[in-house]
């Protein structure tokens, strides 16, 4: 993790300002490694911002919770994104959780970011949904990302999970329905290919 910030904030002596897409299927830690790396910026007195969707309102307005358990406080990222040049460039990194629900404009305005005002901004989300497409905003941040890198996790049967599975209330597939739904953590499992196209989300 310290690497990180250090191959993002120095090399060279420069400051190399990225686009990271950091994408995992659910339960791959996500939100416990963008709230890790903010508080490794705030321990070396540097100010990283954590943002999420508007649309992730599961745990709060101000608050970001990984399954894990940790959290840490922050803003949405529909408000930030709007504000002045001058306020967004008081940040030295920008962490956005949750980030397939991002807009296209929105991953435009991250562009901006890392290229006119020089900062830093490190996405993690899901690359696809319950149906295996891809959501708006990780269909953006695959296409414009400077550096994209993938967090694993794996399937009930040992190997890499790629699926993002819904599941009803009896714990059978639900591959029909919208494609945002914030469910509990018992209405989403991660799944290799194989299992998911079998609709086989335990083993049986």
């Amino acid at each position: 993790m310290i690497n990180d910030i250090l191959n993002i904030l120095v090399y060279g002596g420069t400051k190399m300002a990225k686009l990271y897409f950091r994408y995992g299927a659910m339960g791959s830690s996500k939100s416990a490694n963008a709230i890790m790396v903010v508080y490794n910026y705030m321990e070396r007195n540097q100010n990283a911002i954590l943002l999420k969707p508007m649309t992730d309102k599961r745990d709060g307005e101000n608050i970001n919770v990984s399954r894990t358990g940790l959290s840490m406080e922050c803003q949405f990222a529909d408000n930030y994104l709007s504000q002045s040049d001058e306020e967004i460039k008081k940040a030295d990194c920008i962490v956005i959780d949750e980030a397939q629900f991002l807009n296209k404009e929105q991953v435009e305005k991250l562009l901006y970011i890392v290229d006119e005002l020089d900062i830093p901004v490190i996405c993690y989300g899901l690359r696809t949904d319950f149906q295996h497409k891809l959501f708006e905003g990780s269909k953006y941040l695959l296409a414009w990302a400077d550096t994209i890198e993938e967090i694993k996790t794996i399937c009930w049967c040992g190997k890499k999970a790629t699926c993002n599975a819904r599941l009803d209330q009896d714990g059978k597939l639900i591959k029909e329905g919208p494609q945002v739904f914030l469910g509990a953590n018992n209405s989403y499992t991660p799944l290799c290919r194989k299992h998911f196209m079998r609709n086989q989300p335990y083993k049986e």
